[in-house]
């Protein structure tokens, strides 16, 4: 189960998203589901398109079962299959 201690060591594909920070102002406040993940970027999809945005330089918050976690980008930028096998041991 995905939880706040766990996070940046899981799947993020599927999960809701919001930029909560971003050197870009124009993805500031944008919301939607992670449709994909590259070693440096996520791909939403909001409003039925698709967006890609970097890890780096932006603050996720992610919405789980029972809470909403803000996490930094640049925790994330591993390929995700490299990041879920570390586990926790890493992090």
């Amino acid at each position: 189960m995905i939880t706040s201690q766990n996070i940046t060591a899981h799947e993020w594909i599927g999960l809701k998203v919001k930029i909560a920070k971003s050197t870009d102002p124009t993805l500031q406040g944008l919301e939607g589901v992670v449709r994909d993940e590259t070693m440096n970027t996520f791909t939403i999809e909001t409003n039925g398109k698709l967006r890609q945005v970097q890890k780096q330089k932006t603050i996720f918050s992610a919405e789980l079962p029972a809470e909403t976690v803000e996490v930094d980008g640049s925790l994330l930028q591993f390929r995700p299959e490299d990041r879920v096998k570390k586990g926790l041991r890493k992090w």
